[in-house]
């Protein structure tokens, strides 16, 4: 079955960095997709990042636009963890960020403008909190 465990969250100052982890289990090869959405108080949930996980793609990440530069995800495959480390932090990336798995590709789940109706598989949330 699969599980999706998210953890890391804080309260941080704006400009403070912060890492976030979600440990995955149950995971086959038919899920080709490991990301990060978020969402914040009152609003949609959003596409933060995706790795790929498909032969022909693997490892390749994909980011919304304005996280880019700020934020990193990487994954180490020994501990079946995928991380999101984020800096320069700002108070508009306040919010609850879950982590997905998915059957869709990563390069579909962003091209779709990170639609989260399309995602099946999600974690509890870890909420980030930025604010001085």
């Amino acid at each position: 079955q699969l599980q999706l465990v998210e953890s890391g969250g804080d309260l941080v100052q704006p400009g403070r960095s912060l890492r976030l982890s979600c440990v995955v289990s149950g995971l086959t090869s038919d899920y080709i997709a490991i990301g990060w959405f978020r969402q914040a108080p009152g609003k949609e949930r959003e596409g933060v990042s995706c790795i790929s996980s498909s032969d022909d793609t693997d490892g390749v990440t994909y980011y919304e636009d304005s996280v880019k530069g700020r934020f990193t995800i990487s994954r180490d495959n020994a501990k079946n963890t995928v991380y999101l480390d984020m800096n320069s932090l700002k108070p508009e990336d306040t919010g609850v960020y879950y982590c997905i798995v998915d059957m869709l590709p990563c390069a579909v789940i962003a091209g779709t403008h990170w639609r989260a109706e399309y995602l099946e598989h999600w974690g509890q949330g870890t909420l980030v909190t930025v604010s001085s």
